[in-house]
């Protein structure tokens, strides 16, 4: 079968495919409103207790009075009555531990805990933690941690020959996974008179206001952007007792967040992030260095055979400078961060002159984006 084409019929599909690309690349960006948000009411909560870390074969804490007196206060509980002043505390550190206890978690439920020394121990590895009761904010009980430690770190080679200690990481802190039982379940509630608030994770009036019109187009007339951080949406009569649903509902529905103008320069680890709505006005960007090498050389003066002379050594200083030539190039009106950065990696810049230069931009005023440095 032929099928022919006129050139209107052309066109037709040629903006067809064109509208398609278009949808796609609005889909590849759109982002899920799980992904974006909180929902008030179901919020994570910290516990923090004190306990005992034992078994550490003498890296534990020195005769600390408030370890000696925990491990004798721990004795006491099974009816071993020892004066303080007797305890050695060698394998024994004490800790605090802390851990996030999730919203909903039932008793019998397990979170990991974080386990960080107090004291003065030299290494948590190897060692077991004691029962330990986890308290949150109200000072109640919500969850009990014991167990072995995972600990990232090491330390060796103290009190060898020539004193040498090698270490890696932290030492000092370990980590049980699902290390605590919870005991209490910590009330939540999410729907408030028939509404569910959602708290965005980055607030944004225009990320708000999307996204009430995205909630809207699916359920129409429910949802109400309050503020930059927050939207109100309703209950529809027919997901009533049933808000499980509704809000793995919500979480489903996709809508492109907006971002902030932000460049973030790491000076520590030579790291630079921008967002995409980075703007720079009209500005003229020169690079050039000048390097000045100095270097030592130590010469050994040899005497002739049978002279009698002595061997002398002579020091000697080369100094070299460089310059290079130095680049001014106009940086025009930028639509995007990607041509902002081909402009500047074609000057040759490192990313250290990279920073130099977007704090220079930012004080003539034509770094259209907040500046922050870490």
């Amino acid at each position: 079968m032929n099928i022919t084409l006129t050139s209107s019929d052309s066109r037709r599909i040629a903006l067809l495919v064109i509208i398609a690309c278009l949808a796609l690349c609005a889909v590849a960006r759109a982002a899920r409103i799980k992904d974006l948000v909180i929902v008030e009411g179901g919020r994570d909560n910290q516990l923090v207790g004190y306990g005992l870390v034992v078994g550490l074969a003498g890296k534990g804490d020195s005769k600390l009075s408030f370890t000696v007196q925990s491990i004798a206060n721990a004795l006491q509980r099974f009816g071993i009555n020892i004066p303080a002043n007797t305890i050695k505390s060698d394998n024994v550190a004490a800790v605090m531990i802390t851990a996030d206890i999730p919203a909903f978690a039932k008793p019998g439920a397990k979170i990991d805990v974080t386990i960080s020394s107090i004291g003065d121990a030299k290494t948590l590895q190897g060692g077991v933690l004691l029962q330990t009761p986890l308290i949150g904010a109200d000072k109640t009980v919500y969850a009990v941690a014991q167990g072995a430690l995972a600990v990232g770190g090491f330390v060796g080679g103290e009190g060898g020959a020539g004193g040498a200690t090698v270490q890696k990481n932290h030492p000092t802190v370990g980590i049980i996974s699902g290390g605590a039982l919870v005991e209490r379940e910590i009330p939540a509630q999410i729907v408030k008179n028939n509404t569910v608030e959602l708290l965005l994770l980055n607030a944004d009036y225009a990320s708000a206001a999307r996204m009430a019109e995205a909630i809207n187009g699916v359920f129409p007339g429910t949802a109400l952007a309050k503020n930059a951080s927050a939207v109100n949406v309703a209950v529809p009569e027919e997901y009533r007792d049933y808000e499980v649903n509704y809000i793995a509902s919500l979480g489903a529905i996709e809508l492109i967040p907006d971002t902030v103008a932000r460049v973030v320069i790491n000076e520590r680890t030579g790291t630079i992030i921008a967002t995409e709505s980075v703007r720079i006005s009209t500005v003229a960007i020169s690079h050039g260095s000048l390097t000045i090498s100095i270097a030592s050389n130590l010469n050994v003066s040899q005497p002739a055979p049978l002279s009698r002379g002595e061997t002398v050594v002579t020091p000697s200083t080369e100094t070299t400078l460089t310059e290079q030539k130095g680049k001014f190039k106009v940086v025009d009106d930028f639509p995007t961060i990607q041509q902002v950065s081909s402009a500047l990696n074609a000057l040759g810049l490192t990313t250290r002159d990279m920073m130099s230069i977007f704090q220079s931009m930012k004080k003539a005023g034509a770094l259209q984006a907040e500046l922050i440095l870490n």
